[in-house]
Order: structure tokens, then sequence, then C-alpha cells
């Protein structure tokens, strides 16, 4: 059976390269990594190495329903991207839009709750512990003078 190429294949709402591998081609999709791609290759039996361009129709709609409810089709829950949600308690995967919806929600959450990582969010600085006495920095700030070199300019 001969397959034919698509430059781009739709799948889960993203255009995709049809030259990309299926795992590099599915990673491109905002909520899908490499491990899970990887995932979903091996639960449907297909070659992680083959291109996204030869997909059919319905190998594309296989793929999009694995992503969509990971959970039916025997898919580890420590692969999902949300486990133990804040909500329900379920462990879910979520892909696109609904990904970034629940993030800006996470975020609020914690600015309304004024938890740590809320305040630093609210005040627009680091979160994760990063150092910002160098980096981070807005506005007009250029540099840091010495201690002997803003001395010594006060004495002059």
């Amino acid at each position: 059976m001969e397959r034919s190429f698509r430059p781009i294949v739709r799948i889960a709402g993203v255009d995709v390269d049809g030259n990309l591998s299926l795992v590099h081609g599915l990673a491109e999709i905002k909520g899908v990594g490499p491990n899970f791609a990887l995932g979903v290759s091996r639960v449907l039996g297909f070659n992680p190495d083959m291109r996204i361009g030869f997909l059919t129709e319905e190998e594309v709609k296989k793929i999009e329903s694995v992503i969509s409810a990971p959970e039916k089709h025997g898919i580890p829950a420590w692969m999902y991207n949300r486990r133990k949600d804040y909500a329900t308690g379920r462990n879910i995967h979520l892909v696109g839009n609904e990904l970034i919806f629940f993030v800006k929600e996470d975020i609020e959450r914690e600015k309304r709750i004024k938890s740590w990582r809320g305040i630093r969010h609210s005040l627009g600085l680091k979160v994760r512990g990063q150092r910002t006495r160098t980096t981070g920095r807005t506005g007009m700030t250029v540099g840091v003078r010495k201690k002997r070199q803003a001395q010594q300019q006060q004495k002059k």
C-alpha cells in the first residue's frame, strides 16, 4: 500500500510540518512533550521515526484520541502534565488552549490567596528562587557602582 505525503498535517488543532518525525512532530503540540509523544507512538504501535506527512486520516484520529484521553489507552499517570488537579483531584492531561487557561487560573489563585509565589508573580519578580541581584532588571538600570568608587565620587 502506497502512502501519500502531506507537507502539513493538522493534529489536535495544530499544523505540524510533515517532514518531522512522529515524536518531534507531536512534541510541537503545546502540552505534548517528547516523552509523551514517544508513549503515544508506542501505545499505537507506530514507528517513532516515521515522518508525520505519511500518516493517514485514521491514524491522525487515533493519535488525537490518545492525546485527548490517555488514561483509556494505557498511558501511565506519571506522564500526564496535570496530576492531582486542584479542583477535581484527578490526573488529567491538558493540550493547547486548555493548558494555557489552567496555568493562568493557577497563577491567579496563588495571587488571590497571597502565597509566596503569588506575591512574586504580582510584583513581576522571579518566582523559582533565581537570583535577582544582577539579572531580571527592567527599566533604566544599567549597572552597579562598587563601594569604593561610590565613596570616591562622594568625596570629590
